[in-house]
């Protein structure tokens, strides 16, 4: 049965997209069946693994359409993608009168779980209602952030909107990892901000980090994974070595 993962983070350009599309395929190139749901009307997580973003139908059609979840997947060589477009922008505001409009996304994913082994979920840099959905489909969550200031004090609101999500709507969610993104060890800032999160949140940051990386930038614009298009790069090393760190996490 899968485990699914909502990859979130309230703040933007934090690498959220990245670590979603690098961890399926890391995932998949060690041999696990993974999928990736693309959440986010930008839509970057379905190009980033080469999927247009014009391909329906799509997430949209799930949510709003009762399309069954099964007739959107993609099958790539990096994993299985259910890609989007900019309509899923408009289903936030369509899913309103919706029935049980939190579950929408876990009732039409229950026909995948046993076609997998990892669902990710990669969410709006937002808590609308398309991340709600994706955090009542997930069993856990996997926060990526930089070793910033700001990132800490958005960190506490986050694990806030999760625990609240949690008590209201889905009781098995849980904080899979923190992951410091664009890592940058020459700053003291970087060392401050990881060690303070790491007394914080004991056991949940991640021992791997992600170095900052050129490739993994311009992995997308070829829609090629970072871990596929340089898999020697310390980014994609440093992805590479999370999948390793999140299975042995998973499979405890």
């Amino acid at each position: 049965m899968a485990k699914t993962i909502a990859i979130t983070n309230q703040k933007g350009g934090v690498g959220k997209t990245t670590t979603c599309v690098n961890l399926c395929a890391a995932l998949t190139i060690k041999g696990k069946r993974a999928l990736l749901v693309d959440c986010d009307p930008q839509g970057n997580g379905s190009s980033g693994m080469g999927v247009s973003k014009n391909q329906r139908p799509n997430t949209y059609d799930i949510l709003i359409n009762g399309t069954q979840a099964m007739d959107c997947i993609v099958h790539t060589k990096y994993g299985d993608v259910i890609p989007t477009g900019k309509e899923l922008a408009a289903a936030s505001v369509e899913l309103i009168d919706s029935k049980k409009r939190e579950f929408v996304l876990k009732n039409a994913l229950l026909s995948l779980y046993s076609d997998y082994d990892y669902i990710l979920l990669d969410c709006p840099p937002s808590l609308e209602l398309l991340t709600v959905n994706a955090l009542v489909a997930a069993d856990s969550v996997i926060i990526p952030m930089q070793c910033e200031y700001y990132a800490l004090e958005g960190i506490v609101d986050l694990i806030s909107s999760i625990k609240m999500c949690k008590k209201h709507l889905n009781k098995r969610l849980e904080i899979e990892g923190i992951l410091l993104t664009m890592y940058d060890s020459r700053t003291n800032l970087t060392t401050q901000v990881a060690n303070e999160l790491r007394k914080f949140l004991k056991g949940k940051v991640y021992d791997t980090v992600i170095p900052r990386s050129i490739r993994l930038s311009e992995a997308p614009s070829h829609g090629i994974p970072g871990v596929a298009y340089d898999r020697f790069n310390k980014g994609s090393k440093g992805y590479m070595a999370l999948a390793d760190e999140f299975l042995r996490r998973s499979e405890l």
